[in-house]
């Protein structure tokens, strides 16, 4: 019975995790409504509506929250990663670095693969290997279309993975953690837009209409990340990392069908390969389900 519980929540983890990444993949539309803001004020708003927005969720489920200083300890670690790669991509998306920022949550699954390996004991099978090797090939046709070194990709990258890693250690669940983080960081979030406005009222948009952009950013961040913290509990870091393509892969068609960015042949080729990558690790994840469940189906006949 275990093993059949144990294949419910890989099913549901995996879906989970595809709706966090292709929420991710259609965020640079909103942070584009948000351009007059400094990047640090739209991080800070959204820290600030997150948080306000989780706390009414919590006492509706009748969550307890329950902490230790080891726990909080955790979930500011985990607080100030996330905290920066928000800033650094939402600052790439407003400064025409939309693809330089994708390249970054394309880089980001092989960060998760190897720590994956190292911290939590995770190994790839041979097909597995095969559809890294494929999709670190489509990364590498990625980076001559930059132009430069990729700093940008390489910071989101390696804070999105730490995050991942330092979620996984915490014991809490997806929405208390994500709750006791936006908490940690919110008097810091709340003291910036303080201080680098006029009035309590221009803090938050000064316009009905600003204000409903800012409120929003609240619904756009917790949703996702809820679901991916549901996930990186769930299934694999190396699934997880794979399924991270979807996000990136959105965000360049919306750099080029919707804000003119060019798409060369050189660059649709690395997308061909990438989705190939993760055809070929979704095959194999479909494979080893229908094995999982073949020998339920085998344990139970020798049960009854």
């Amino acid at each position: 019975m275990r093993l059949v519980g144990s294949v419910t929540g890989n099913t549901k983890g995996m879906l989970v995790g595809v709706m966090a990444f292709t929420l991710w993949g259609v965020l640079p539309i909103y942070w584009k409504h948000l351009d007059f803001l400094h990047p640090v004020s739209i991080v800070a708003q959204r820290t600030c509506w997150t948080c306000l927005m989780l706390w009414p969720l919590l006492w509706w489920q009748k969550v307890g929250l329950r902490t230790d200083l080891k726990t909080l300890g955790w979930h500011f670690l985990s607080g100030c990663l996330i905290g920066a790669n928000w800033l650094l991509y939402v600052w790439a998306t407003l400064n025409e670095r939309m693809i330089e920022g994708a390249l970054g949550y394309y880089i980001n699954p092989f960060l998760n693969i190897l720590f994956g390996a190292l911290w939590f004991g995770e190994r790839q099978n041979r097909l597995q290997i095969t559809a890294v090797a494929v999709a670190f090939c489509g990364v590498l046709l990625q980076i001559p279309g930059v132009g430069h070194f990729p700093w940008v990709a390489l910071s989101l990258a390696l804070s999105f993975s730490l995050y991942g890693v330092v979620r996984k250690r915490s014991p809490l669940g997806a929405l208390n953690g994500l709750t006791v983080e936006s908490s940690l960081l919110m008097p810091v979030a709340l003291g910036w837009l303080l201080w680098q406005s006029a009035s309590v009222p221009a803090a938050f948009g000064g316009s009905w209409e600003n204000a409903f952009w800012m409120v929003g950013t609240g619904v756009v961040t917790a949703v996702p990340l809820l679901c991916f913290g549901y996930a990186s509990r769930n299934i694999r870091l190396g699934t997880l990392g794979m399924l991270q393509f979807i996000g990136p892969t959105l965000q360049f068609f919306i750099g080029w069908k919707i804000y003119g960015e060019p798409m060369t042949a050189v660059r649709l080729l690395s997308f061909v390969l990438i989705w190939l990558a993760i055809a070929l690790y979704a095959w194999d994840a479909v494979r080893r389900r229908k094995n999982e469940r073949h020998a339920v189906l085998a344990e139970r006949a020798a049960g009854g």
